[in-house]
């Protein structure tokens, strides 16, 4: 394998920029995964090239059997490399790395991969100027725990590939459909074309508590301070709303996300459940 010990070297200028351009990340189409944990879930189709210090390949990597497969895929490749300490700390976004991280390949996904081939029931998010990297890995992370279909991103959101929303989607990103769009209006109109019923998340709407989720569904979820544009409300075939109590008038977006998702997910399993019991 070949060793990089320069800071100067090609490969290390573009790592850098991948962890600091979005413009960068969709021009080259890769992003930057790092840690073992992480790492170990990438499909050999979606790696690009390995990085890592020789000691931790010694101490770490060799105990793992997941991660040495990726790793004697990419020497076939040419594509594993050995970085010394010095040069790690240049290619890492976190104060702390842990001796490992990877390019990954873009998938482009399309708006009709969040709908599916008809066989499944839709559930999916639209996410309208999210901008909290915590806040959107949140969300892919636990739109996988809640059987989400898919994710629709406004384009003037967060960059779903930043190293932030990387880390905090905990692998769910290499899995989850996440479709950035150019045009909100546009496909919230194509998904009530299809029959997703789209709901906006919303003060003044019904409780979900009273709404019947069960069938194909799409829930709005605005921005952190000013939530769901008019314009974007307006669409919506339902406004809908997560009861409180006490003082709170609203939940964080990644907080409602999720508890959407779940009472969608709850109230599905209940009616299979019911369905199932019917028929004996």
């Amino acid at each position: 394998m070949d060793i990089i010990s320069s800071p100067n070297n090609e490969k290390v200028k573009l790592l850098q920029k991948l962890l600091k351009s979005p413009k960068e990340r969709k021009y080259s189409g890769l992003y930057v995964v790092e840690g073992i944990r992480m790492i170990r879930e990438l499909e050999t189709y979606q790696l690009s090239e390995m990085y890592f210090t020789q000691e931790y390949h010694d101490n770490v990597m060799v105990h793992d059997e997941d991660v040495m497969r990726l790793v004697r895929v990419s020497e076939n490749r040419n594509s594993a490399f050995v970085v010394t300490d010095a040069v790690l700390k240049r290619i890492t976004d976190t104060e702390t790395p842990q001796g490992l991280l990877a390019t990954v390949k873009i998938e482009t996904k399309q708006l009709e991969d969040l709908v599916g081939d008809g066989s499944e029931n839709p559930l999916i998010l639209i996410l309208e100027k999210l901008q909290d990297p915590g806040n959107m890995g949140t969300i892919i992370r636990s739109a996988e725990g809640a059987g989400v279909t898919g994710i629709l991103v406004s384009y003037d959101s967060v960059d779903i590939y930043s190293p932030k929303v990387i880390r905090s989607t905990m692998g769910s990103i290499f899995r989850k459909n996440v479709v950035v769009t150019y045009d909100l209006m546009r496909d919230i109109g194509i998904l009530k074309e299809k029959g997703i019923t789209v709901y906006g998340m919303h003060l003044s709407g019904d409780s979900m508590y009273e709404t019947d989720l069960t069938g194909p569904s799409a829930f709005l979820i605005g921005n952190e301070g000013r939530g769901l544009s008019d314009n974007i409300s307006a669409a919506a075939d339902k406004l809908i709303r997560i009861p409180m109590k006490g003082s709170l008038e609203s939940l964080n977006a990644a907080s409602a996300a999720t508890v959407i998702s779940y009472e969608a997910l709850r109230q599905r399993e209940n009616r299979v459940s019911i369905d199932i019991g019917d028929i004996f």
